[in-house]
This record gives structure tokens, C-alpha cells and sequence, in this order.
């Protein structure tokens, strides 16, 4: 669980709460919400699959669960394989495949186990990560296109409430209705875009980095140990990845 993304929901919304007083209910009005919420989703229906749009949950989901790599680790990991191989061999490490969890890994091990050449390792591994970026990338972009036009659906809202307003002038009961519409319908499209769907998109970015430097570091530790490179020169290599303070020292 990402706990960062859940503190910040929480303290975004508590401190606008917090300064709404005790007329929170007062904020709460079901047609400024449906022409928000409705006309957001409509709009982001006409911009992408059906499929895509489904798929926000998931892509939501992603920004509370974090599944970070620990590049220490997985220095370690390699300077591990690296030194088994000098001494045993490349096949040393097939007894060792199906232990690993992480499938990238594997699949760029049992590609060098299998004796594919390193040129052609490495297209393939670069091309899955490039695919994994897109995915990720359009993820964020989903998100990014929610947070764009939640703001306008809530311009149009207020559009219509001063349309409404203005027309029914001579009867003053219905003037309150029509300018609470024109003013919540902004409100909820401005705190939905910048509390919501702006920052996810953003988080997902950051994640889309994060897991690509990883997967990088990967291909450099397969293309390492299929040329039988030195254990010191491949942690030397991986090192150069991380700020200088997360490097591991070789003991």
C-alpha cells in the first residue's frame, strides 16, 4: 500500500473539508455533480476505447499499491549470478530459474541460459520495456485527460446555472438553485481534476520511471553476465544507475 498517496488524498480533502466549516452540506448539490461526473466521462468515452476507459479502476488501483524494487537487492542478486557463472558456467543458473518471482528477470536469464546472442537479449528486452512504458504512459494519459476536462464540464455547469438564473428572474425561490449549480459545478471540477486525477496521473509517471530504471538495470546485469563479465565491473555498472548515496559498496 502507498501510503504517500493515501496521506495526501486525506490531507487534501481534510483541509478543504476543514474550511468548508459546519455548512458542508451546503457544498453538496446532485446536478452539479451529475453534469461534472457524467459529462466528464462522456467526453473521455469519445476520446478513447470503451476498453481503456473500463480499465480506470485498474489503472487507479496502481496509485495506492506500490510494488517497489529494492536496486540493492538486486545488485546483490546479480553479483550473485555473476560470480556463480565465472565459476560454474552459464548453465549453473537453470536450476536457479524458477525460484525467481520476477518474470522480466527470468526471461532475460533463461534467454542467456538458452545461448540466444547478447545483441539479440537486449532488442528483446528493450523492446518489452518500451512496451511497458506505452502501457504505463497511456495509463497516465487517461488520467491526465480526466483531470483536463473535469474543469470545463464544471465551466458548462456554470453556464447553465447562469442561463437559468437569468431566465428566471421574476421568480426569485428559483435564483439560489440556479447560482448553486453555477458556482458547485466549478468547485467539484476544479477539486476533482487537482486533487484526483491530476495527481494520479502524476504518481503513475513516477512509477512508470521508477519501474523502467529498474528494468533497465536488469537488461545491463543480463548483458553483463552473458559476456562473463567480472562480478566487481557488473556492480560497477548497475552502481552507476542509483544516486551516489544508494550505491552498494563492495565489501
Amino acid at each position: 500500500m502507498d501510503l504517500a498517496t493515501i496521506i495526501g488524498i486525506l490531507v487534501a480533502f481534510g483541509l478543504v473539508i476543514a474550511a468548508l466549516g459546519g455548512d458542508g452540506f451546503l457544498f453538496l448539490d446532485f446536478p452539479s455533480l451529475l453534469i461534472v461526473i457524467g459529462g466528464t466521462i462522456g467526453a473521455v468515452l469519445v476520446t478513447y476505447p470503451l476498453e481503456s476507459v473500463l480499465g480506470v479502476a485498474r489503472i487507479i488501483k496502481k496509485t495506492f499499491m506500490s510494488k517497489a524494487d529494492d536496486p540493492a537487492a538486486l545488485i546483490a542478486q546479480f553479483s550473485d549470478y555473476a560470480t556463480r557463472v565465472r565459476r560454474e558456467g552459464i548453465l549453473s543458473l537453470e536450476a536457479h530459474l524458477k525460484n525467481i518471482p520476477d518474470d522480466f528477470l527470468r526471461k532475460g536469464l533463461q534467454l542467456t541460459v538458452d545461448g540466444l546472442d547478447p545483441q539479440l537479449i537486449q532488442e528483446i528486452m528493450e523492446t518489452e520495456i518500451s512496451c511497458l512504458e506505452e502501457r504505463h504512459l497511456k495509463g497516465a494519459e487517461i488520467l491526465q485527460t480526466f483531470g483536463n476536462l473535469a474543469p470545463a464540464m464544471g465551466m458548462i455547469g456554470t453556464v447553465i446555472g447562469l442561463v437559468l438564473m437569468l431566465k428566471r428572474m421574476n421568480d426569485p425561490s428559483t435564483i439560489g438553485p440556479a447560482m448553486a449549480v453555477a458556482l458547485l459545478t466549478t468547485f467539484y471540477g476544479a477539486v476533482m481534476a487537482n486533487l484526483i486525477f491530476i495527481p494520479m496521473a502524476g504518481k503513475l509517471r513516477a512509477r512508470s520511471r521508477e519501474e523502467v530504471l529498474t528494468r533497465s538495470m536488469i537488461v545491463e546485469g543480463i548483458m553483463s553476465i552473458s559476456r562473463g563479465e567480472n562480478p566487481r565491473i557488473l556492480e560497477e555498472k548497475l552502481n552507476s544507475y542509483l544516486p551516489p548515496k544508494e550505491r552498494k559498496v563492495r565489501s
